[in-house]
């Protein structure tokens, strides 16, 4: 799952929303169960598969043609080499700038230039954000081109360049205000920093989960009324939102130009309050049936009425409380044993927060498969109650489930049975085989029991 704020030019959010108290989760909950785009081959083959007789619908299990198995294994492997590469390249990379000295030189230069602190913050933490940016610069650019090279992105290397400029300049202007207010906290409160910087980082995390939609995603997608695009299809969802009993008005429904960049099938719920609404892309749209996608939409909807942007929210500030706790003794102790050493003053220095990342950093590596446990499990509910709510809307509802997510996995190239530990390290959504099996088996209707989250 790549979501925009999730993606590795973004790196300056997620470091600096950690150093100052903010968590980076993932803000959009999402149907798609990797970060993938389409192999165009596989796109019309499922588009015919979609047209088959419901016998032929419901595979018992998620299947390839042998020529495709070998390649969604191949892509899958690449990609989890690269992340391997990337975290070993990025943590040389880190302590190589703490050996070299690069924070004590970095501030020593924006102390001369100026005795004011926010300029300092600007000087230090510019330079410091661009080379931690160009650490996750050489993974980014090789997880473009495997995407490219499987057929999962059509975007230009020119566009990929400019969408990451855009990234990394919001990235960098945030990373620079937090960091500014997070060594303010330090200075102000030497022994409880940690709980304040936590404290503070709620209201900022959950202003970014609310301008999220609103003025970062229409940076790199255009969103346009999904009633206005398509009000047959607006209007089929709409009977799907009132057999819930819920109500989601059509101004919270958006369609995005994905084709203009990708060829994955997704939809997700993002935002918060007056900002939350379901997004659909148009390559869903385009290689899906009315059918699947009233089940996609629902498993989305799912999202929004069992409020997972909330419990996401209060999971990755509860983990980060964790960080921070954990950050301040580790950064006091590694200060005490190598400080002077790597010429660190104290806590309160510009010149820490390169260790203050490097921990926060293996912190995330770890707690990884922690994450990634707790999405598969929202992911879960989303699926039940997507089946929930298109029974007795959609026939067939199991099959057409399983369908969807047949095809999501055949555009996606989903690697058809990862290892357990693949799963635990990689997936934060259940394997496309799980969800399958779940969809032909979950009937509580034939067996005269209620379901857990649709009441009819």
């Amino acid at each position: 799952m790549t979501h925009f704020l999730k993606a590795r030019w973004m790196v300056p959010i997620a470091i600096a929303m950690a150093v100052c108290g903010a968590s980076a989760p993932a803000f959009a909950v999402r149907f798609d169960p990797q970060a993938a785009s389409s192999d165009p081959q596989s796109a019309s083959s499922s588009q015919n598969t979609s047209s088959a007789s419901p016998e032929q619908q419901q595979p018992r299990t998620y299947t390839l043609s042998p020529d495709k198995e070998a390649r969604a294994i191949a892509y899958a492997h690449s990609r989890h080499e690269l992340y391997f590469l990337d975290f070993l390249f990025t943590t040389v990379g880190l302590i190589l700038l703490i050996q070299l000295g690069v924070g004590p030189r970095l501030r020593d230069w924006a102390e001369r230039i100026s005795r004011r602190r926010l300029l300092q913050a600007m000087i230090f933490d510019g330079v410091f954000f661009i080379l931690l940016g160009l650490l996750g610069l050489p993974a980014a650019a090789g997880g473009h081109w495997l995407a490219r090279y499987y057929g999962q992105s059509v975007q230009g290397w020119g566009s990929w360049f400019w969408d990451s400029i855009k990234g990394g300049v919001v990235g960098l202007i945030l990373a620079i205000v937090l960091v500014w207010l997070f060594y303010g906290l330090v200075r102000r409160s030497p022994r409880r920093w940690w709980f304040y910087a936590w404290l503070g980082s709620l209201p900022i995390l959950i202003f970014l989960i609310f301008v999220e939609p609103l003025v970062l995603e229409p940076l790199f997608f255009r969103f346009t009324p999904l009633a206005a695009a398509d009000s047959q299809l607006a209007d089929a969802l709409e009977r799907v939102v009132q057999h819930a009993g819920q109500n989601i008005p059509e101004d919270r429904m958006y369609l995005m130009n994905a084709s203009s960049k990708l060829n994955a099938l997704n939809a997700y719920v993002t935002g918060i309050g007056a900002s939350e609404r379901v997004v659909v892309w148009d390559t869903t749209i385009a290689q899906m049936t009315t059918p699947e996608i009233l089940f996609v939409f629902g498993h989305e909807m799912g999202h929004y009425v069992l409020h997972h942007i909330r419990n996401g929210l209060l999971f990755g500030a509860g983990i980060l409380l964790i960080f921070l706790f954990a950050g301040f003794h580790a950064l006091h102790w590694a200060l005490r044993r190598f400080g002077p050493g790597w010429k660190i003053r104290g806590a309160d220095d510009w010149a820490s927060l390169p260790v203050l990342v490097f921990i926060l950093f293996l912190f995330n590596f770890i707690f990884t498969p922690i994450d990634n446990a707790f999405s598969r499990h929202i992911e879960h509910q989303a699926d039940q109650y997507g089946l929930e709510v298109v029974h007795g809307i959609v026939p067939n509802a199991p099959q057409v489930a399983a369908q969807s997510f047949q095809i999501l996995g055949e555009v996606d190239l989903d690697e058809p049975s990862p290892s357990t530990a693949v799963k635990l390290w990689f997936y934060d959504h259940p394997p496309i085989n799980e969800r399958i099996l779940f969809a032909q088996t979950y009937d509580p209707w034939d067996k005269g029991e209620s379901p857990e989250f649709v009441k009819q």
